[in-house]
C-alpha cells in the first residue's frame, strides 16, 4: 500500500504541480487566425439556407387536443370515441419540431390519409425557431 501512495505521488508531480507556479507564469493563448471560414458574410440567405435542407426534422399534423381523466383513459375500448375541441370544418394545424407552420385540410389520397395545405406562414416566420 505505501508503495502505491509513492507511486501516485510520483505520478502527480511527474504530471504537473501547478500549485507552486506564480501568477507571473500564466499567459493568454495564442491562437492562429482562421484562413478559411464557413461564413464569409457575402453569401445570400437562400445560400446559408441550402446548408439545412438535407436536415431531417419531425412533421406532426393536430387534428385537436382534449383533457381525460386517468380513469377515463383506462376503460377505453376499442370502438370509443374521443371528442376533440376543434370542429370537423375548422382546418388542422401542421407543426414541424413542435413550431405551428401551416394549416391545411385533410384528404384522403389512395386509402391513406393526406394533408391538403390552405394557409402557410410566412417563409421568415417558418424558419424562425426551427
Amino acid at each position: 500500500m505505501e508503495q502505491v501512495n509513492k507511486q501516485l505521488n510520483n505520478e502527480s508531480t511527474e504530471a504537473g504541480d501547478f500549485s507552486s507556479m506564480d501568477s507571473a507564469d500564466i499567459t493568454a493563448p495564442e491562437f492562429e487566425e482562421l484562413s478559411e471560414t464557413l461564413s464569409t458574410g457575402t453569401e445570400t440567405a437562400s445560400e446559408r439556407l441550402s446548408l439545412l435542407e438535407d436536415l431531417q426534422v419531425n412533421i406532426y399534423i393536430e387534428l385537436g387536443r382534449t383533457q381525460m381523466l386517468i380513469k377515463d383513459i383506462l376503460n377505453l375500448q376499442k370502438g370509443y370515441v374521443i371528442e376533440l375541441d376543434k370542429p370537423a370544418t375548422e382546418p388542422v394545424d401542421i407543426f414541424v419540431n413542435n413550431k405551428k407552420i401551416a394549416e391545411g385540410e385533410v384528404v384522403v389520397v389512395e386509402k391513406q390519409f393526406g394533408i391538403r395545405i390552405t394557409n402557410l406562414l410566412e417563409p421568415s416566420k417558418r424558419i424562425k425557431g426551427l
